[in-house]
């Protein structure tokens, strides 16, 4: 990935790949759960970049993720640049709780995907 912020011990990301949907998305809130023990402040990077179809089923972990992080004064962003995520997450009306960044990078430096494309178009 090469040069990046100094990270900390509060920062997990969690990777998923292939399709997300009813029959898999237990095992993603697992790992969902086990990215949030312990304790104190709590930042949390989930990267769908692998998945290729994600339905609604994935919203109730996400959402349970993203409140315990805002809870634990931390924060829980998404990164996806395919269609599926974007669409799911405006369906829903989600999108500005979990607005798109495109790589892990972003994603820890707080920069949104459009504000990305934004700074290399000018």
């Amino acid at each position: 990935m090469g040069p990046r912020p100094d990270l900390f011990d509060e920062l997990r990301v969690v990777r998923a790949g292939g399709e997300l949907d009813l029959t898999t998305v237990p095992a993603f809130a697992r790992d969902l759960r086990e990215a949030r023990h312990g304790t104190g402040r709590l930042y949390v990077i989930v990267d769908l970049l692998g998945v290729t179809f994600m339905d609604g089923s994935v919203l109730d972990p996400l959402c349970a993720a993203w409140e315990e992080c805002r809870e634990r004064l931390g924060w829980l962003r998404v990164v996806h640049v395919r269609p599926g995520p974007e669409l799911v997450f405006r369906a829903s009306g989600l999108e500005e709780r979990f607005p798109r960044y495109a790589s892990v990078r972003d994603a820890w430096r707080g920069v949104p995907a459009d504000r990305t494309m934004e700074r290399r178009a000018t």
